[in-house]
């Protein structure tokens, strides 16, 4: 059984973090993030690149730059639209809920649903399309 004495909880809200972290036995080498329930923040795609529908995203962002400043991991949420897409991050993505097509520009197109995981590398361009409502959780990794 874990002593609880041994954690510690911090809590933080506003800018674009909105997490608790809680370091085991006074370290910062082991972390457990819980995303505060109901503060979600607007992530719709920029209006000049909607290509269809009104795709209104929110993030819940529960790592924000991490220690290295380039680090960064949430829920993510969105509404049926399509939308140009441009990274210069790589992304995993695990879909846990809703429908998603994503299509690179000349290339290859998936589609993925609940229980599929994936990765987006850095210099990827194409069309994200929500056929479903959708949310993913996700972890980005700024070059």
């Amino acid at each position: 059984m874990r002593d609880a004495s041994i954690w510690r909880g911090i809590t933080f809200k506003g800018g674009r973090a909105n997490y608790t972290v809680l370091n085991i036995a006074m370290t910062s080498k082991l972390k457990l993030f819980r995303a505060l329930p109901n503060v979600w923040e607007d992530a719709s795609p920029a209006p000049e690149k909607i290509i269809k529908g009104a795709p209104i995203g929110f993030a819940n962002e529960v790592v924000n730059g991490g220690e290295s400043g380039k680090l960064y991991c949430g829920i993510w949420r969105a509404e049926i639209g399509a939308w140009r897409v441009s990274y210069s991050e790589w992304e995993y993505c695990y879909i846990t809920k809703g429908r998603t097509k994503i299509s690179e520009n000349g290339g290859a197109e998936i589609e993925v649903c609940a229980g599929d995981a994936f990765t987006i590398d850095a210099g990827f361009e194409g069309v994200w399309e929500v056929l479903e409502p959708m949310e993913k959780h996700y972890v980005i990794l700024l070059p």
